[in-house]
């Protein structure tokens, strides 16, 4: 039977969105997996292996000009074993083969196009390919039918290729040189963000422009520790042009993926997860590091948007909305002035086309027939500019916005990938509980208190191991390094803010088990997959930071952490031995490795451990509470001993067994670095302890 003309391929019966979306493909999809590969073996047939994910609009692209075409579904059928990944769902497999473009092209980025032997030995790679060639880039219906005869008559170049291309990328990570992890290259990084930025628009680089909020946090953090007002100054910058860009969804909040352009104004569209949950954290961060509440506000935005649109039923988040609907990209969030006139009415329609922008030439899209919202014109210049007070404006913008939101509720909306991807859960988690604990948000607690919950609940094996995926009532994917360290690094943040010590008990579990299964333990640092995990071509242990923080920089935020939290020296041991694995590869290109620094700050300067040991309603515990919201303190850790605490407590955190109540009072215990002050009673005491000048912290 000709495969070209099948109805449905080996992916209809998968979980993941992205894989379901090309079930009906003329193309014989497999998924990866033992079957793909032994079909290689057997027919001698090399592996077209197409890695993407749902809301991907290359992926789109490329799926509807090639792999629906009938002509290009016969030359892979017939020439090749198709075999389609999910990135999101497959984390690992895509970092190997990302490593393997990468290294032959120079370029990455998805969808990302393999081509390997059966034994999973890559020799060609590229990214998005047309179906036809085009401006110097060969097309597929060129491209397969030259692999196919390479294929049958240089088998042994092609093999001894891939061989070799496998090699070199295996010995290259088996060569890292070790280093010194100190404040040296804290600076290093800094100083290299500060050549990075973009001073007319914030940022880093010219385009494209990713909000890599990381590095956000780590400038606000970097500021706080040297005093340097310039990084403070670039985070507020980027932060506020990102918050009043296209970039930043203005009329539903929550931010889009990145924008194509240096000005912030011209998205791709898709909205992640991840970017919600480390960008809401460095807003957060702003607010408590400024006390300006336009941060906090965005901030709200953001978790706002999660809490309605990407909200599972079970109480954790969903991965994904994509960047298409009607087949248009960004379609669902342009407009036109008028659709806001009809939506609002004449008066209030100019004073919102005004602030946003509507009707200038470089936010018109005149092949979507809309336009990207920003804000150009503030409230403030807008009452300068009418006579009306800026409570009126604020008021009648708002107004607007309410009625456009609702006319847009109404238009075909994008795909919302429903996933539930630990990892990602687990970022959201950090910010949710960073939030609630810093803003004295309860809602937020509780919130993530919850995804924790269905985290621990029902991403677990049989064996009790971390699992990657939920989908349809279904976990699968054996847990990989980012799960494990973002959920503990999450887990010990929670803590902080509900202090409940079975959270505590649970961070430290999965510290535990990450060093016992992932860690390196002859040139340090962590494995992205435990040695009982499929074995790809080669086991790589990542260090770059790219949209989102890399799994063993997340390991190291979370044992900093949870050293400070219980005093276990196993936890900086395993952070000494990461940071100094990775520090001479991270010394080539520090402001790539963004959280890594952030940790590397947090980990050399000065630790404020705070244990109050009261009872939890007790008023006075909760002055002690109180006295916290008045410092900036990136690097203080926050335990309380109470009564239904101090047994798990003590085992956790041995320091704590002899810190209790004094006179029958609450009582503070903060130790700065290696020097403990003596506990004090009064809440003012502890402020002023607190507000000491933190800014020598070498």
């Amino acid at each position: 039977m000709k495969r070209s003309a099948i109805e449905t391929n080996h992916l209809v019966d998968e979980k993941s969105p992205y894989l379901r979306q090309h079930a009906h493909n003329p193309v014989d999809w497999y998924p990866w997996g033992k079957e793909a590969f032994l079909k290689a073996k057997e027919e001698d047939r090399p592996i077209f292996l197409s890695i993407g994910y749902s809301t991907c609009h290359w992926c789109h692209v490329m799926a509807g000009e090639s792999f629906e075409d009938p002509e290009v579904a016969r030359l892979i059928n017939e020439g090749f074993v198709a075999v389609k990944v999910d990135r999101e769902e497959r984390p690992d497999v895509d970092a190997v083969y990302m490593q393997v473009c990468l290294a032959l092209t120079g370029r990455g980025g998805w969808p990302l196009t393999i081509v390997m032997t059966p034994e999973k030995l890559p020799f060609f790679a590229a990214t998005y390919l047309p179906k036809e060639t085009r401006l110097g880039v060969t097309g597929l219906l060129d491209l397969l039918p030259k692999i196919h005869g390479l294929w049958n008559t240089r088998r042994d170049d092609l093999a001894g290729s891939a061989k070799e291309i496998a090699g070199n990328l295996s010995a290259a990570l088996g060569s890292r040189q070790r280093g010194t992890a100190g404040l040296r290259l804290v600076r290093q990084a800094y100083e290299e963000m500060k050549r990075r930025y973009d001073p007319l628009y914030g940022g880093f680089d010219r385009f494209p422009k990713f909000p890599s909020p990381h590095m956000i946090v780590f400038l606000i953090r970097y500021w706080k520790w040297s005093g340097e007002p310039a990084a403070l100054a670039m985070a507020e910058e980027t932060l506020r042009q990102i918050r009043n860009g296209g970039v930043f969804d203005q009329i539903g909040s929550g931010v889009h993926r990145y924008a194509t352009d240096r000005k912030w104004l011209v998205p791709h569209f898709e909205k992640m997860l991840y970017d919600q949950a480390m960008l809401s954290l460095a807003f957060t961060e702003a607010h408590v590091a400024t006390g300006d509440a336009f941060y906090l506000d965005a901030a709200e935005e953001i978790f706002a948007y999660v809490r309605r649109d990407l909200a599972s039923p079970e109480g954790a988040f969903y991965a994904a909305e994509d960047a298409d609907s009607e087949g248009v990209e960004g379609k669902f969030y342009l407009w036109t002035p008028g659709e806001v006139r009809s939506a609002v009415g004449v008066e209030d329609a100019a004073l919102f086309l005004e602030a946003y922008g509507i009707g200038r030439p470089d936010t018109f899209r005149e092949d979507e027939g809309g336009q990207i919202l920003r804000l150009v014109v503030s409230p403030s210049s807008l009452s300068r500019t009418t006579g009306l007070a800026g409570d009126e404006i604020e008021r009648r913008l708002e107004s607007a916005r309410k009625k456009l939101f609702s006319v847009r509720n109404n238009r075909i909306r994008p795909n919302r990938d429903e996933k539930i991807l630990l990892d990602w859960n687990a970022l959201m988690i950090a910010s949710l509980a960073r939030a609630g604990r810093l803003s004295g948000e309860k809602k937020h607690v509780t919130a993530g208190t919850d995804a924790a919950r269905f985290l621990l609940g029902h991403l677990r094996g049989p064996d009790g191991k971390l699992l990657h995926r939920y989908m349809d009532g279904e976990a699968a994917v054996s847990g990989m390094l980012a799960d494990y360290a973002a959920l503990a690094w999450a887990l010990a943040e929670l803590y902080q803010a509900s202090f409940d010590p079975a959270i505590l008990d649970a961070a430290c579990g999965l510290a535990d088990e990450m060093i016992a299964r992932f860690e390196d333990t002859d040139g340090g640092g962590f494995y992205t997959v435990p040695e009982d995990a499929e074995q790809l071509i080669f086991r790589q242990k990542e260090i770059y930071d790219g949209a989102s923080p890399s799994g063993n920089s997340l390991a190291l935020m979370a044992f900093v952490t949870l050293f400070h939290l219980t005093g276990a020296v196993r936890y900086e041991r395993a952070a000494t031995f990461c940071f100094e694995a990775f520090a001479g590869e991270v010394g080539k290109n520090p402001s790539a490795h963004a959280w890594y620094m952030t940790a590397l700050l947090a980990a050399s300067t000065t630790s404020y451990d705070l244990v109050i040991a009261g009872e939890a309603d007790d008023p006075a515990t909760g002055e002690f509470f109180d006295a916290l919201g008045a410092a900036y303190l990136p690097n203080l850790t926050v335990v309380l001993k109470d009564r239904r605490s101090a047994d798990t407590l003590e085992k956790i955190a041995p320091h704590t067994a002899a810190l209790s109540e004094q006179d029958g009072k609450a009582a503070a215990y903060l130790c700065r670095g290696a020097a403990c002050d003596r506990p004090v009673t009064d809440p003012e005491d502890l402020k002023k302890l607190l507000e000491e000048d933190l800014t020598s912290g070498e």
